[in-house]
């Protein structure tokens, strides 16, 4: 089976073995005192258990070397006087929200529980509570509930209120899967595979190493899978076996030598299967990467257009730039970066080449010379199987094709993100610039009100610590983008109101609108004004207020995020894409959100859709009004005013209503809110 490269993209802590077996020498004495302590006194010699076994887990081999360790701590009395203590009676269900709690000790003692029926489920030892099938039982279903933990990263609610422990849950469920099993959670696992893939996120890694476990499960004859793994067979084929002469999953070298015995018949055939395959799941086969290099090497342009799956648009396209084409095949379409010929197909598709500097700044790239610390990076983070070059044209090939696939990773870099993917989306000569600058330089150099600022000679930026878990563009460009970004908002320090208004337009491109709204009052967190911002977004952008104009250019927006209960959890950045009438003839707002997974609840039935309401591959949507109660800052044109008066009353009432029950409920001014009738006071 052609697997691919097992690299993080989580972030996930490296193996320090010197480390790890100084935590376990230090975790085996608490547990010794733990146990020789006294009842009354075995509180005070809890902390250290908890907080030692904090630190181990999020490590890698963190877990196993625990499990070992958790029937002696039950036995010491981890448990002792807590619900945990009775795991008879506990509830998968209540393992969500113990996973995401604030509280350390909860996550750690909920983590422990688990690991500690893990060898009952494994009928490896007995417990003197629970059966070996009702442990089995129990942690499926945990799984099952817990299944964005296998390989999903942190979503900002988790970032803002865990911080690095939000690794915690991701290291335990990678362990669990490996020692239950992923036949037991197939279907869900599959069903979520889908929902992601529909995102068409750059960052793929994690999917991949979910179907390589599906083939697993698939393969083994000691696995029943029953009925369960319905629909996983496009899933493993699109990696594994996408056409006929893969099927069996031959390997690279055997492949190659088919390809070379084929006649054009069977060579179109193998074509279409792979673009079929591809265009279908978003997911590239290394095959496929085989076919591609094999019709390059004959500069064959027909059967390459089909094996990239292109309409007559991105076949033209082809055609005009054939050099140009021909090379980035070459040098960025490998089996290790396969991913990259979907990133072409959709470019291609998108014509950018056809914008006067993008072709001249591809051939720069496939020339760049990278510096010492750009190669090191992407070293460190993909591994060397492929050059460091290879790896970046992969990523530009990526964000040039999937704008919308860009994410932050667990970093608190949404600003970043959100500005390469405008970039990518609306001025992919302008990212090209800033990808040469920071890989070749590792300076980048922005303008801010006249002024020079270079992200070399800043300070730090918004993340404390250098990213690992992005795309290759990202993981070079993002560390100068959040200088650069913290650099420009600490030059507003002293200036009246919020940052963005002067940031923004400066940091992101001319076409931020520079009218500027905020309903919230900077100094105090209260809302203010809040009828006047609601009816200057409505006039703004939606096309009953607007003239029915659509929206030009994606514009930075910042909303206040909420969990599943409405509750506030922190202001993110956002790119306002498009406003417009939905199939079931429902106005929804489209977006773009960096937050590597954009299907979220927000609460107070506030369900953000990636898919069914006339998104495009990477848009989230919610309807407008909905929309607009999670939203605290845009921009707009102040020359194109709307029809402020024609707003209803009721349609202002019903978005109130939701910012009542959700982030505004602590941030209402005396009297509440009140909407009046008419229109807002003069901009």
């Amino acid at each position: 089976m052609t697997t691919p490269p097992n690299h993080s993209q989580y972030g996930e802590p490296s193996v320090d073995e010197d480390k790890l077996a100084g935590l376990l020498t230090k975790l085996d004495s608490a547990i010794d005192h733990l146990d020789q302590a006294a009842a009354f006194a075995k509180p005070g010699k809890l902390a250290p258990v908890l907080d030692t076994a904090r630190r181990i887990m999020l490590q890698n081999g963190g877990c196993a070397a625990v499990e070992s360790r958790t029937a002696a701590m039950e036995a010491a009395g981890v448990f002792e006087g807590s619900d945990w203590a009775t795991p008879q009676f506990l509830l998968p269900s209540l393992t969500v929200q113990a996973l995401q709690s604030a509280d350390p000790n909860t996550v750690v003692i909920e983590a422990l529980s688990e690991l500690r029926l893990l060898p009952v489920a494994k009928e490896e030892t007995a417990h003197s509570q629970v059966t070996s099938e009702q442990a089995h039982h129990y942690l499926s279903q945990t799984m099952a509930l817990n299944l964005s933990l296998l390989f999903s990263a942190p979503s900002e609610a988790d970032r803002a209120s865990q911080g690095r422990l939000a690794m915690l849950p991701r290291q335990l469920f990678q362990h669990l899967a490996q020692r239950i099993g992923y036949e037991h959670i197939i279907d869900q696992l599959i069903e979520e595979i889908w929902r992601i893939l529909n995102q068409r996120p750059i960052q793929v890694e994690p999917v991949k190493r979910m179907i390589t476990q599906i083939a697993i499960c698939q393969a083994d004859p000691a696995i029943d899978l029953g009925s369960s793994g319905q629909g996983a067979d496009r899933l493993v084929s699109s990696l594994f076996g996408p056409t006929q002469a893969c099927r069996e999953d031959p390997g690279i070298a055997v492949y190659g030598e088919r390809l070379a015995g084929m006649d054009t018949t069977a060579l179109q055939a193998e074509a279409t299967g792979f673009a079929r395959a591809m265009h279908d799941t978003g997911l590239v086969s290394p095959y496929h990467a085989v076919l591609l290099q094999h019709l390059n090497t004959d500069r064959n342009d027909h059967l390459l257009s089909e094996a990239l799956g292109l309409s007559a648009t991105g076949r033209d396209c082809l055609l005009c730039y054939r050099q140009l084409t021909h090379a980035l095949i070459r040098d960025a379409i490998l089996p290790q970066t396969a991913q990259a010929a979907y990133g072409m197909a959709l470019m291609l598709e998108r014509g950018v080449l056809y914008q006067p500097p993008v072709a001249p700044a591809m051939w720069r790239q496939l020339g760049l010379v990278l510096s010492e610390w750009s190669q090191a990076r992407l070293n460190l983070a993909f591994g060397d199987e492929v050059s460091p070059q290879a790896r970046l044209l992969e990523g530009v090939l990526c964000m040039l094709g999937l704008p919308l696939g860009v994410g932050q990773g667990n970093n608190p870099t949404c600003q970043s993100a959100r500005a390469l993917s405008m970039w990518a989306y609306n001025d992919p000569d302008y990212l090209l610039q800033m990808i040469a600058w920071a890989a070749r330089d590792d300076d980048i150099i922005m303008q801010f009100e006249g002024q020079s600022i270079s992200s070399m000679a800043c300070l730090s930026g918004v993340a404390t610590e250098l990213p690992m878990d992005l795309d290759p563009v990202s993981l070079i460009v993002v560390p100068h983008l959040d200088r650069i970004y913290a650099e420009m908002g600490r030059r507003c320090i002293g200036r009246e109101g919020d940052p963005h208004r002067w940031v923004n337009p400066e940091f992101h491109g001319w076409w931020s609108g520079r009218g500027f709204r905020i309903n919230v009052d900077v100094a105090s967190g209260q809302l203010t004004e809040l009828e006047h911002f609601l009816r200057h977004f409505y006039a703004s952008y939606h096309p009953d207020y607007n003239g029915n104009q659509p929206l030009i250019h994606p514009q930075p927006a910042g909303i206040a995020v909420t969990d599943s209960a409405a509750r506030f959890i922190g202001w993110h950045a956002i790119s306002i894409l498009r406003a417009g009438l939905a199939p079931d003839g429902v106005t929804r707002i489209y977006f773009y959100n960096p937050n590597n997974d954009s299907g979220q609840n927000w609460g107070d039935g506030v369900m953000v859709s990636t898919a069914g309401h006339g998104e495009r591959f990477g848009e989230a949507s919610l309807p407008f009004d909905q929309f607009a109660s999670r939203l605290y800052i845009f921009h707009h044109d102040p020359l194109e005013r709307g029809e402020l008066a024609q707003i209803p009353e009721e349609e202002l009432s019903r978005v109130t209503g939701y910012i009542e029950r959700s982030w505004g409920a602590d941030r209402l001014p005396p009297g509440g809110l009140q909407a009046s009738a008419g229109a807002g006071p003069p901009a």
